[in-house]
């Protein structure tokens, strides 16, 4: 390793360029010439360049770097592209009679001065100067011949290069472009994920996340299952090591983010997969993100820079609670990227890396061809199905036409399930295992080596599996179905290869009577309550429900859930853990759970009555007031247990004050028309003559934002209320009661954001011509080679 630490291996380096294809090389060629020469390049659709792969107008500024073409003089220029997919291939001038002919028209017509061709093969010395010889031949006034050695040392040269063509790093010997830190944290997250690398498709939602990153320190990927958010993000936490020797920590909540910022070690790559939910939108995380943001934000403005994802769905539920208003960054529209948003070219490139990658045999992949085109134009197109169709275990039986291929891209729920059915009995004993099992915390998975608790056992047996076969199963389903990770102490565990996967085997799951009893018993707490719901059989399905649970099971999970709502406080449980346990199975009852399921519930927990009746305020965001009405529309609530509630929320209707029984659909539910005169009655007597002194105290009391104050919104919710009731001069009273406590009321600290945006790279802004629609040469062409 020389002195700098850039290069850790001996020798020069070589990657496999022979393994792209013949488009995603001609990329990677605008790339070097875009990143490393900074020059802004056209690119041309193969068949309809006449002749150029891309061409350059204008004059030429000089490089910075030292290995740039200091020597190339004013254009028109032309770039050819020349890709064999055989290794070590050396480049003959005989195969280059049809580019003289090519590049002779292009100088007629005024088009080519310079000519550069690039390849991935090896050019001879003497190659190279017959080359030369014969474009000068045909007119052009200066040719340049640049080999795939002379790419391998730009890539190794240039780290900017590598953030926005990160696929390269699958493509050769990362000891001999990282440094020893860089190189050991690439290492790393690359272990378990080499496929994906190697598979891995520059897109546009990658650049502009590559940039949000490089510029505001700050990205949050959205998209549905199965697009590429946590790809993109591992190719991002690379990149990061690469560029800027983050050390990358990837963390699981956003109080373990401020927990691990070192304020004195600017270069840390934190990277939060699910950041508001796994599979469903959980209310605790995005409260804890709301706030935490003003020490995250602290962070990135001090150097830390922060990937967040998270599936659409579930960030459209969790975006009203944050307090986005505060934090300029999160509404920068630059550091919110759409992965899903694929252009034609994008979705084309992964279908083809994913085919050339998995082990479909050439003749297999021959019968493919000429369906893939309408393959990458099926709707929806998910990365994740197109790295199913390159590999046989999935594709079994699968009519290779063009119905067939499109039908197993847009519905591979459809097909999956068939794939289930199909394995033997030990890959079904091994996935329920892995499904069922999150050992704790830090470990989301199965332990490596494999040690069978009880539970475990029980499902082994019920599945008719064995420990050896179950050991066994285990690697043969090692890249498919399954990924060997490995947690930050160094513990390699078994999860799904990819979510869909998992929730696949879970839509299964519900057709094997004899594996689901043990399958519930082997989930962990946590499982159960973020990947099941006990709703009405035919019953529409939750966005990110994994699995439903049969009446015949209700008093079962009913028992564990009440078990898990009384236990105490354990010894090293602090008070949020236990706030977010407790969250937890009061969202499970409020939204997870069907009326026969709450009449087995509080059979075995009618001690909830009494916890439900001690909601706070703001009782509209209290869950238990949706369990409340929850019971009473199922007629499972005892009268006696209305009527607290409703005392209840008169206490906090004056002290608070809470105007949600005036609104909400909980209190539309819960009180008659009588309770609700009787509640206006109730704040006329006991409030409106008391508004000044309580006024006083709400504004001592204030520790919020002005933006989201409930005094306030329940005083305005008041004004309203008397309004529509004509009870004018109660409405004046109170308008006069918010003028006064918005004085009184002391002003919200300022942001700890303080941010503006940088300049953009002007080479970032120049637009890019998309590639003409009418090209002749399918990018499938060679995938059979």
């Amino acid at each position: 390793m020389n002195s700098a630490g850039e290069v850790a291996a001996v020798g020069s380096p070589r990657f496999a360029l022979h393994t792209l294809g013949w488009r995603a090389f001609q990329d990677l060629c605008a790339a070097v010439l875009r990143e490393v020469w900074g020059q802004t390049v056209q690119s041309f659709a193969d068949s309809n360049d006449g002749g150029r792969d891309g061409a350059f107008y204008g004059t030429w500024p000089p490089p910075t770097g030292p290995n740039g073409a200091h020597d190339v003089p004013p254009g028109p220029f032309v770039l050819q592209c020349k890709h064999t997919k055989k290794a070590d291939a050396t480049l003959a001038p005989s195969e280059l009679d049809d580019e003289f002919d090519k590049a002779r028209a292009l100088v007629k017509r005024g088009l080519c001065g310079t000519y550069v061709l690039l390849t991935n093969a090896r050019v001879t010395g003497s190659s190279e100067a017959k080359i030369s010889r014969r474009l000068r031949a045909a007119g052009v006034t200066h040719p340049l011949v640049l080999d795939g050695q002379w790419l391998s040392d730009i890539i190794t040269a240039h780290r900017g290069l590598r953030m926005f063509v990160p696929r390269v790093y699958g493509l050769g010997d990362l000891s001999q472009i990282l440094d020893d830190r860089a190189y050991a944290q690439a290492s790393k997250l690359m272990a378990s994920a080499a496929e994906q690398v190697t598979a891995f498709v520059v897109t546009d939602a990658y650049r502009k996340a590559a940039r949000a990153l490089r510029d505001r320190g700050f990205v949050l990927l959205l998209g549905d299952p199965a697009v590429g958010k946590s790809v993109i993000a591992m190719m991002l936490a690379i990149s990061a090591a690469d560029n800027w020797g983050c050390t990358t920590i990837k963390v699981r909540t956003s109080e373990e983010l401020v927990q691990r910022w070192n304020t004195h070690q600017k270069e840390q790559f934190f990277w939060l997969d699910d950041a508001f939910g796994a599979v469903r939108h959980e209310e605790h995380l995005t409260h804890a993100w709301s706030r935490d943001l003003p020490h995250v934000m602290s962070a990135v403005d001090n150097g830390a820079r922060v990937v967040l994802t998270s599936r659409s769905y579930i960030y459209n539920e969790a975006r009203p609670l944050l307090k986005r208003y505060a934090y300029p960054r999160l509404n920068a529209p630059d550091v919110i990227v759409d992965v899903a948003d694929l252009s034609r070219d994008e979705r084309q490139q992964i279908l083809y890396n994913h085919l050339a990658a998995g082990d479909q045999s050439q003749d297999v992949r021959t019968q493919m061809k000429p369906h893939l085109e309408a393959a990458a134009d099926a709707t929806p197109f998910r990365p994740e199905a197109a790295r199913r169709l390159g590999l046989q275990t999935f594709t079994s039986g699968l009519p290779l036409t063009q119905q067939g291929i499109t039908t197993f891209i847009a519905q591979p729920q459809q097909l999956l399930r068939e794939v289930y059915d199909q394995l033997d009995t030990h890959a079904h004993a091994a996935l329920a295992l892995t499904y069922s099992t999150a050992r704790d915390e830090t470990l989301p998975g199965l332990p490596s080596p494999i040690a069978l608790a009880t539970g475990d056992r029980d499902i082994v047996e019920r599945a008719g599996s064995t420990l050896a076969g179950v050991s066994k199963a285990l690697v043969s389903l090692t890249g498919t179905f399954l990924r060997l990770n490995t947690s930050p102490e160094g513990q390699q565990y078994w999860a799904f290869h990819h979510p869909t996967l998992r929730e696949g085997f879970a839509a299964w799951l519900t057709t094997q009577p004899h594996l689901l009893p043990v399958v519930l018993t082997g989930m962990t707490d946590q499982a159960l309550l973020s990947r099941t719901d006990c709703l009405t059989p035919g019953s529409r399905q939750r966005q990110g429900t994994l699995l439903r649970i049969p009446p015949s099971l209700y008093p079962e999970v009913a028992r564990r859930i009440a078990a898990l709502r009384q236990q105490p406080s354990g010894p090293l449980e602090d008070w949020r853990q236990l706030h977010e346990r407790k969250w937890a199975v009061q969202t499970y009852l409020a939204h997870n759970t069907s009326d026969s399921f709450l009449r087995a519930y509080v059979a075995v927990d009618p001690q909830i009555y009494k916890e439900l009746e001690q909601f706070v305020s703001p009782a509209s965001y209290d869950k238990l007031t949706l369990i409340l009405s929850r019971l009473h529309q199922a007629k499972l609530l005892p009268e006696v247990c209305r009527q607290n509630a409703i005392d209840r929320m008169k206490e906090l209707a004056v002290s608070s004050p809470d105007a949600s029984w005036i609104d909400d659909e909980v209190w539309q539910i819960l009180l008659t028309a009588t309770d609700r005169e009787a509640m206006f009655e109730h704040v006329l007597r006991e409030l409106i003559p008391h508004l000044e002194e309580r006024v006083e105290d709400w504004a001592a009391e204030f520790s919020g934002d002005e933006g989201d104050d409930p005094v306030e919104n329940a005083l305005r919710s008041y004004e309203m209320a008397f309004q529509e009731r004509r009870e004018t001069d109660t409405a004046s009273t109170i308008d006069w009661a918010i003028d006064s406590y918005q004085q009184m009321r002391p002003e919200p600290e300022e942001s700890a954001s303080d941010w503006s945006p940088n300049a953009t790279d002007l080479r970032e802004r120049l637009s890019q011509v998309r590639r003409r629609s009418g090209s002749q040469r399918s990018l499938f062409d060679d995938i059979d080679q």
